[in-house]
């Protein structure tokens, strides 16, 4: 069987708060402790390493809540979003 069809994928709208509360939560903590946030969640996401994310307020323990590629879409999406937006918005 030949795989000719593109799988779609897309996270529920109910999570998508969830995610940015966590990506809040992990995001403030990183930049708190002195850590480059863009670094060190490249690197959890993409060994799935937890100890990329400091243990300071929790951050550790709250990006594990959620599934990486749940937190990967809703980061992706606000990007595609800017991207998209008229320049004369800006």
């Amino acid at each position: 069987m030949k795989d000719t069809e593109t799988t779609r994928f897309q996270i529920k709208p109910e999570k998508d708060r969830e995610a940015r509360r966590i990506i809040g939560v992990v995001l403030r903590a990183l930049r708190e402790k002195g850590y480059d946030p863009v670094s060190q969640l490249v690197g959890y996401f993409l060994s799935d390493d937890p100890t990329y994310i400091t243990n300071y307020e929790g951050a550790r323990g709250v990006i594990r809540q959620m599934e990486r590629y749940e937190l990967l879409e809703v980061i992706l999406q606000d990007y595609i979003n800017t991207v998209e937006q008229p320049e004369d918005r800006e």
